[in-house]
Order: structure tokens, then C-alpha cells, then sequence
């Protein structure tokens, strides 16, 4: 069974506090986007996992797909399988890709399986895989709160605006990037945020990341700069970086160019 995990953005992100258990709470809009993986997974004699497409560091034994086969495995004895992932989307990015292909393989193990999990209990399995895992079970746009793995609707609908995804190829750690990172309550909440017209988003809407990660990494700022230059009406760091994404009211335009090492990704939304 084929499937194609897919990326999310961040519409704004503010770091809330800091929790007991040493992670952090926040507050954001995910909102899928269409560059994807490829995950297959058949039956097979044995387990086995094979990778292609953009190198993943560490060992594969520890990759998440794996672990979300042993997740159910545990419960559900589950027959060996064959799984194959094809990376397109960039780790270290803010993309959720990691995210999105350990909650795809518990989606296609349920149906290739038919365990007959319902969407609440996929998202708890995820949610003991990663923060973000679980947004891609429903994979509809959400306001995440908490650790990013509870959601409420979101009422968006940006069908018709296009965007354009820059990655320019910097891997910044999570533990980095909270190190710059003072939590504080947001004076207006990502409810309120999002039922502004999306013009007066770039006053309104933040990524709380981008105020430390800019001065560090000036090529983070000047990209979200050329994205405002060439039209957008809003562009922003996604997640904690290092994506750069903009949002146009039309095709985004033919002639935006980045140099040749960075990745990019252009879509409606």
C-alpha cells in the first residue's frame, strides 16, 4: 500500500511557557502543504526498511516509521512488512515531514491491516511518537495548543492562495532554537489572529523563533524579505526553521531565484 506523507506550515507560533515536564507550550496554526514523501508498506516474510531519496541521518533502525510499526505491532502482532520511505521532504526544516511519515504508516497499517482504529485512537498512538505526529491523522488545519498535540478548528481556508517553500539547507536543532526563546502569553490568541484578513496578517502574526534565529542566521531574514519582495501576502519561518514560506494571492511568481543548494517547493494551498 502506497501513500504520500505530506508537509505542514506554521501560521504564526508563539511559545506560551515552559512546562514541568521541560517541554513547552504553545500556540500555532498547522496547515498542511502538498510536498511529500512516498511510503509503501507490504506484507512480507521478514521486516525490513529501505530508504531512498534525501539522505537521513542515523541509524534507520530508530527511524519513526519503525517505530510506529512496533507501536501496533505490540498490541495488534502484527505480520512482517516491507517499508519503503522516498525522502523529498527536507529534515530539519520545520516541515513535520519526520511527523508526517510515522502518522502515515500508522494510517496504512491500520487500513492494510484493518485494525479498524479510530481517528482519536491513531492520534494517541502518534502522539507517543512525536509532538506534531499526531495534526497529520486528520491532517486538516488545526490551532494547536499545548505541546502541539492538542487541537481545536481551525476556520481557514486559503484554497486558491498559492506558496512557495524555501529551504536553504540549515539544520537548526528544537533545543536551539527554544534556547532563544523567552515564553510569554500572547496578548492576542491564534483565534483571534487567523479572523483577520490575511493582509494584515505580517503585523499581527509571529513566529516567536524568528527574533533569535534572524540575527543568527541572517539568509533566514533576507528570505522572508525576497518573499515579501516578490508579492507575498504574508511569509514567515515555519515551525522552528529553517524553512522560509510565502503565501500569494495568485501563482506564485516564475522568476524567484535562490541559489542552487536550496530546496523549493511551490503549490496552491
Amino acid at each position: 500500500m502506497l501513500d504520500f506523507p505530506n508537509a505542514k506550515i506554521n501560521l504564526g507560533l508563539q511559545i506560551v511557557e515552559k512546562r514541568p515536564d521541560g517541554f513547552h507550550n504553545l500556540e500555532s496554526c498547522f496547515y498542511p502543504v502538498q510536498w511529500c514523501d512516498a511510503l509503501e508498506i507490504l506484507p512480507a516474510g521478514k521486516n525490513t526498511f529501505t530508504m531512498s531519496g534525501l539522505p537521513v541521518p542515523g541509524d534507520p533502525e530508530t527511524n519513526l516509521c519503525l517505530k510506529a510499526y512496533k507501536l501496533l505491532e505490540k498490541t495488534y502482532n502484527l505480520p512482517p512488512v516491507h517499508m519503503h520511505l522516498h525522502k523529498v521532504i527536507p529534515m530539519g526544516a520545520g516541515l513535520g515531514g519526520g511527523s508526517a511519515d510515522a502518522a502515515f504508516a500508522l494510517r496504512i497499517l491500520n487500513k492494510l491491516f484493518k485494525l479498524e482504529l479510530t481517528i482519536e485512537e491513531l492520534q494517541n498512538y502518534a502522539r507517543m511518537l512525536g509532538s506534531d505526529c499526531a495534526f497529520f491523522v486528520e491532517n486538516k488545519p488545526v490551532i494547536a495548543v499545548e505541546r502541539g498535540d492538542v487541537f481545536m478548528p481551525a476556520l481557514l481556508n486559503l484554497s486558491g492562495y498559492s506558496c512557495v517553500i524555501v529551504y536553504p539547507g540549515l539544520h537548526i536543532t528544537t533545543a536551539e532554537a527554544y534556547a532563544g526563546v523567552t515564553p510569554e502569553k500572547p496578548t492576542c490568541t491564534m483565534e483571534m489572529v487567523l479572523k483577520q484578513d490575511i493582509k494584515l496578517w505580517k503585523d499581527i502574526m509571529h513566529n516567536d523563533f524568528e527574533k533569535s534565529l534572524f540575527p543568527k542566521y541572517p539568509e533566514l531574514a533576507n528570505l522572508k524579505a525576497n518573499l515579501y519582495e516578490a508579492g507575498a501576502v504574508y511569509a514567515s519561518m515555519t515551525g522552528s526553521g529553517s524553512a522560509v514560506y510565502g503565501i500569494f494571492e495568485s501563482d506564485a511568481p516564475a522568476n524567484l531565484i535562490f541559489p542552487k543548494n536550496y530546496l523549493l517547493w511551490k503549490g496552491l494551498l
